[in-house]
């Protein structure tokens, strides 16, 4: 193969990746360079001259005319007969320069330079892919299921890159088929290898806050902040929302006319219960609004340990804890306090750690995970209810029970 027709084949990448004149010549002069190393020893006394936009190559070896007899580099040196076949005229000391077509590097060679280019045309391709995607990370984007796995969907963009979503930031409700568009934001990209592994998460907190973003127009013109997100994915959100401008409502800009602003994004995140509560400096009032639903009697707060003990009503416990303790912990999350609830009108009672003695830690902790701290907390609960609320048997509750039974008969 002559040399204009292998850079004629070779400039076909420049059409095919969009890749700029100055990149392709450095990347093809590079190839060349690596095949002259690799066939001379090494390529100090080459020039190469390439122009992709014509398909034009020149490769061209320089070496210093010596007696007959004294080459000890062929590479650098040529004896002073080989010179005059080239012109007749050279004498000891000249320089030489020879034209090397490609063809005389052998067939190989040649493969091997074909090879080679189509590598650092793909490195390079993928250092750019994974720029752009390194910008667009916290972003929301769209991707079209190509492939599901049992651990992870596959997906493809526009432009054919390939984007994880793994089971694990996937909603537990969610369910797609090939070929359907998919929502998340870009939570990582890393070069595993040459090779960027983009990784989209529709769990994290911040997928909620752009959507957020995307979906209410006074949070996307920056006229309302959200200030924090916490979310049990699938389950339960709190957004706390605020406005420098005491005429805009926040909660009402987010919700919208019976609820039609907030709807699009429950919807997308397959029905998650999303409260929308007015951020404020004062702790307390705060707290108060982070346990809505329920209605607070009062707050005590110390700041010091960041625990806040909160007294209701007792028809109102239910509502603070939640559903699975969902309210209670994301209420913890929100103000970055750990909330202890009590009944109102309840004189008595024994934080369930001062049992540790007779229960075990982790039964302790199974408790505490459904916002139930306290002995009578507990007491006041059915033991099916507790059974199916909590990872325990039957038979411990029942055991439990029976302990904090006594406590309060002795």
């Amino acid at each position: 193969m002559e040399n204009i027709a292998l850079i004629e084949s070779f400039s076909e990448f420049k059409d095919d990746k969009f890749i700029d004149r100055v990149t392709l010549m450095s990347i093809l002069e590079d190839v060349f360079r690596n095949a002259l190393k690799k066939k001379f020893g090494s390529d100090d006394n080459f020039d190469i001259i390439i122009n992709p936009d014509k398909g034009d190559l020149e490769i061209w070896r320089n070496r210093i005319v010596v007696a007959d007899g004294e080459v000890e580099d062929d590479n650098q040196e040529i004896s002073l007969t080989a010179a005059r076949k080239i012109e007749p005229d050279f004498e000891v000391g000249e320089d030489v320069s020879e034209e090397v077509k490609l063809i005389h590097l052998g067939r190989r060679s040649i493969l091997a330079l074909r090879q080679n280019l189509i590598s650092k045309i793909h490195e390079h391709d993928n250092t750019n892919i994974y720029k752009h995607f390194k910008e667009l990370e916290g972003e929301i984007y769209t991707a079209e299921v190509h492939h599901i796995r049992h651990r992870a969907i596959i997906m493809l963009d526009d432009e054919g890159n390939e984007i994880i979503l793994p089971k694990d930031r996937q909603i537990p409700s969610d369910f797609f088929r090939k070929g359907e568009n998919v929502r998340g934001i870009i939570e990582s990209v890393e070069l595993k290898g040459n090779k960027p592994s983009i990784v989209m998460s529709r769990t994290s907190p911040l997928f909620l806050e752009k959507l957020f973003e995307s979906e209410i127009p006074e949070v996307f013109d920056g006229l309302i902040s959200v200030k924090k997100v916490v979310r049990i994915p699938g389950e339960k959100a709190k957004v706390a929302v605020d406005s420098y401008d005491d005429r805009i409502d926040p909660v009402g800009a987010c919700v919208g006319m019976k609820g039609s602003r907030i709807h699009g994004i429950v919807r997308e995140l397959g029905n998650e219960n999303i409260d929308v509560i007015n951020y404020t400096n004062n702790l307390q009032l705060y707290i108060t609004r982070a346990l809505s639903p329920a209605k607070v009697t009062s707050i005590k707060i110390n700041e010091e340990t960041s625990r806040a003990e909160v007294m209701l009503r007792p028809e109102e416990v239910s509502k603070a804890i939640g559903r699975g303790g969902h309210n209670i912990r994301l209420a913890g999350q929100l103000t970055g306090y750990e909330i202890d609830v009590f009944r109102e009108g309840v004189e008595e009672d024994v934080e369930l750690t001062e049992f540790s003695d007779e229960i075990d830690s982790w039964i302790i902790e199974e408790f505490s995970k459904i916002g139930l701290d306290t002995a009578k907390s507990i007491l006041e609960q059915e033991i099916s209810d507790l059974v199916k609320r909590t990872d325990l048997e039957e038979e411990t509750v029942s055991e439990v029970m029976r302990i904090l039974k006594s406590e309060f008969e002795d």
